[in-house]
């Protein structure tokens, strides 16, 4: 064998090992990917375009839900313009009528102004909260 041919073959097998490595690592990542996650956005989330500004495990426009439940879990009342109200009820009308200033000045536009939905927002309220951490 000549030099030149096993140079060739040691560059053919650090190829197929670089190969293997690299597809390994994105192997790897996209399982750690699809289990951060693994929650789903509940299809209620979905008709009121939350999904827009928000997901279940990172910040888009507005906070991840999983950062509202953090937010949340230890609290029992919130305050919506100046008056304080049971943490759901509280949450229900902040989704409903919109509103800024408690995740910074980028405001949340209303979900349900006309009160059409509010056994909806409940359910959704419900679905953040108990999220883990």
């Amino acid at each position: 064998m000549t030099r030149r041919y096993r140079r060739w073959q040691r560059l053919n097998k650090m190829k197929s090992i670089m190969q293997k490595s690299i597809a390994g690592t994105v192997i790897l990542g996209l399982l750690i990917a699809g289990n951060a996650s693994a929650i789903e956005m509940p299809r209620l989330a979905k008709e009121h375009k939350c999904n827009l500004c928000h997901l279940i495990d990172k910040k888009i426009v507005g906070p991840s839900f999983i950062d509202v439940a953090k937010r949340y879990r230890d609290v029992s009342t919130y305050t919506y313009k100046g008056k304080e109200y049971p943490l759901r009820e509280g949450l229900v009308m902040k989704l409903s009528n919109g509103g800024a200033g408690n995740w910074g000045s980028m405001p949340m536009y209303p979900i349900d102004p006309d009160d059409l939905s509010q056994g909806d927002l409940k359910k959704l309220v419900d679905f953040i909260l108990k999220l883990p951490d």
